[in-house]
């Protein structure tokens, strides 16, 4: 079987022809590439990143949590943080994280599949793969992502979303800011938080013809939380419904997963998926309740990683990740029992406020040292960037939460 599989067009193993694209066009962001900038901003978030890497492991506290260091100095520094915010950062996050420990054996290039979903190997990978750097690549981080990441049977790339989408969050940074210890740790993370997840991509069984379509996932969002078959599924919300759902409810997620099609204008429908992922963040909070997701608001960091990746990877892979974070937020939607989407959440009056008072806010409220508020800010900034804001949809979504946000729901 495995032997037929590979024979086939990889489009065509991944998407069913009805979905049969092979590249979303999307003009790619600036490059921040810190490693020669002269400049003291640039050469502080260099040593910053560097010092993360070396002191700190990826996955800590009982490898329960992501190390979030980069993503929170990339963003800030994105947002104009100055030096001395940037060294306040790393000071506040490191009293959290964990030191590097030793893994129980080495992974070598005969076997490194092998401890795939194993994070007590974090540290291992991270040497295989830096010995790869070194010793096949002459340094060129690029070559030894595309050879692990995108080559081969069961490639990394269609795992991405295991650990809530942590590697996916880190491979953008590490393309965003040209930056090899990033990419080290991407490749180290997508090997140790490699789930079940992906094998809704690598086999094409699963996708198939939906009793429903539509090319807009708000849409079918709204027609997820109506839908009562998923009533009664979870008494409470939580992440810890992602695996019993698909245990157990695998067919009802697979309708929805594959009612979105992308193959009428690509382009668009991302641009649709991205207004989702705002709106999933800050459409689904009812005001005066501050009650924002902490666990949804990693669909919006994802989808920011797809935009940063889809113009730097090869283009065969282009639906599979989006199709990716599409089947990560329908999972996270109903494991958070499926909250309401009510535009009318997003304010229309601003009062003046634009992306000068939100940037203000995250690198100088109370809350400029928390990795999440900050890169769903930048976030939701990239947003309006890429696809213009000429209703400031996307300011509007930023205004309200900066100004209403007082910490995370974990629900």
């Amino acid at each position: 079987m495995a032997s037929i599989l590979s024979s086939l067009p990889l489009v065509n193993r991944l998407v069913a022809p009805r979905n049969a694209i092979r590249q979303i066009n999307l003009p790619p962001v600036e490059v921040h590439s810190i490693e020669t900038e002269p400049d003291k901003r640039p050469r502080t978030l260099k040593h910053l990143l560097r010092a993360n890497h070396v002191n700190h492991s990826i996955i800590y506290h009982n490898l329960q949590f992501d190390n979030h260091m980069p993503h929170i100095l990339c963003s800030a520094y994105l947002l104009g943080a100055q030096p001395a915010q940037l060294y306040h950062i790393y000071d506040e996050e490191s009293k959290t994280l964990d030191p590097w420990v030793d893994s129980p054996s080495e992974v070598l290039q005969e076997d490194w599949k092998d401890f795939r979903g194993d994070k007590r190997y974090q540290r291992a990978y991270v040497d295989f793969f830096e010995d790869a750097l070194a010793m096949k690549h002459a340094y060129d981080w690029k070559k030894v992502v595309h050879e692990y990441m995108f080559e081969g049977q069961e490639p990394l790339v269609n795992g991405l979303i295991g650990g809530l989408g942590h590697p996916l969050i880190h491979l953008g940074y590490a393309y965003e800011f040209d930056n090899r210890e990033i990419a080290m740790e991407a490749l180290a993370l997508s090997a140790t938080q490699y789930n079940f997840l992906h094998r809704y991509l690598d086999d094409p069984s699963y996708t198939r013809p939906a009793p429903f379509t539509s090319a807009s996932p708000a849409e079918l969002l709204d027609r997820l939380a109506a839908d009562a078959r998923f009533d009664g599924i979870f008494s409470e919300p939580g992440f810890a419904n992602i695996e019993p759902l698909f245990e157990s409810h695998e067919a009802l997620v697979l309708e929805y997963w594959n009612a979105w099609g992308l193959t009428d204008n690509p382009e668009k429908q991302f641009e649709a998926s991205q207004e989702a992922a705002v709106a999933l963040l800050v459409a689904t909070v009812r005001p005066g309740t501050h009650a924002f997701n902490f666990f949804v608001c990693h669909l919006l960091t994802t989808s920011h990683a797809v935009r940063i990746l889809l113009p730097m990877i090869p283009a065969k892979f282009h639906a599979s990740l989006v199709r990716q974070w599409w089947l990560l937020t329908l999972a996270v939607y109903a494991a958070e029992l499926r909250p309401k989407i009510d535009p009318d959440y997003v304010p229309v009056d601003l009062k003046g406020k634009g992306w000068s008072y939100v940037e203000h806010k995250a690198l100088n409220s109370q809350w400029s040292t928390d990795a999440h508020y900050v890169k769903a800010i930048r976030a939701m900034r990239e947003a309006a960037r890429t696809w213009g804001d000429v209703h400031d949809r996307y300011l509007g979504a930023a205004v309200r939460f900066v100004d209403e946000f007082e910490g995370w729901v974990h629900g």
